[in-house]
């Protein structure tokens, strides 16, 4: 890979940033006054925001030993895959989506990964800033997930550019400003399809765990659409602004649960249970 594409790869999310901010005020000002949306909170959004900052912090820090891996496994990769040629940039695209969907369902189906993730879902606004309410503990092991990536053979760096256009492309669809896209809803994930990822609405709970393209939740038997209107937030909200809380509201709770366990094995298999298998967890339908 050529040095502009590792530049790009290096700084694609950082480069976005201040897009972000300027839709994000757009948007704030067009959903002023209008009852029938959700809209902005002043708390609400500067937790968002504080979250975002921290995930880039440590996300940047942790992204070395990330890079540093996925080198590692392409050194013992089966083939070569050309990114020179258009297809191979194609065949990245949709191979890295696809880890991101098995990375977000790990996500959601194992109070492991449900704690480091559920502060996402901790909003009950939903708006561009929820985008940016992001984990500051996926970072420290997400990258798994696209080791296999390496061992195939595309480039580490080509993997970074595709992982942060797959990010990039999921901050427009956190937004009740957009209705349905008519075709469009059948391939890609859309901010319709997303709703229903956020809502606490029984039938919607963990669908639609796509990144860009919603086909793998309609093969694997995870997709619903929008039927009814959406209520956000978790089954058991945390009502804190406070971005420790927020981060790590779960953890405490798995930590405990897993301390006060019947047994060792009880609790070395916590955290690979569901989310819905914890003590004071509501009962919800999830598939």
């Amino acid at each position: 890979m050529d040095s502009t594409v590792a530049w790009l790869a290096q700084y694609l999310l950082l480069l976005a940033i201040p897009g972000f901010v300027a839709l994000l005020l757009l948007e704030a000002l067009v959903l002023r006054g209008h009852a029938s949306v959700v809209g902005y909170e002043g708390r609400d959004t500067a937790a968002s925001l504080t979250m975002g900052a921290g995930n880039v912090v440590i996300g940047g820090i942790a992204g070395t030993a990330t890079v540093l891996v996925w080198f590692a496994a392409y050194q013992y990769r089966l083939f070569d895959i050309p990114l020179s040629a258009w297809w191979g940039w194609v065949l990245l695209l949709f191979a890295e989506d696809f880890c991101y969907y098995l990375f977000h369902r790990f996500s959601h189906r194992t109070r492991f990964g449900w704690a480091a993730h559920v502060n996402h879902h901790s909003s009950q606004h939903y708006n561009l800033s929820t985008a940016l309410r992001q984990s500051w503990t996926t970072p420290l092991y997400g990258f798994v997930f696209w080791i296999p990536l390496a061992f195939i053979g595309f480039h580490p760096l080509a993997i970074v550019v595709a992982h942060s256009v797959n990010l990039i492309y999921q901050f427009w669809i956190h937004t009740e400003s957009v209705g349905r896209l008519g075709p469009l809803e059948w391939v890609l994930n859309t901010p319709s399809h997303h709703r229903v990822h956020h809502g606490t609405n029984p039938q919607y709970i963990d669908k639609n765990y796509a990144g860009i393209f919603i086909v793998w939740d309609r093969l694997l038997g995870t997709f619903e659409p929008e039927r009814e209107p959406v209520t956000y937030g978790l089954t058991k909200n945390i009502n804190s602004f406070n971005p420790l809380v927020i981060a790590f509201h779960a953890w405490r709770d798995l930590l405990r649960d897993m301390w006060h366990a019947p047994g060792t094995w009880q609790a070395l298999r916590m955290p690979w249970l569901g989310p819905e298998s914890a003590p004071d967890e509501p009962v919800v339908q999830r598939d």
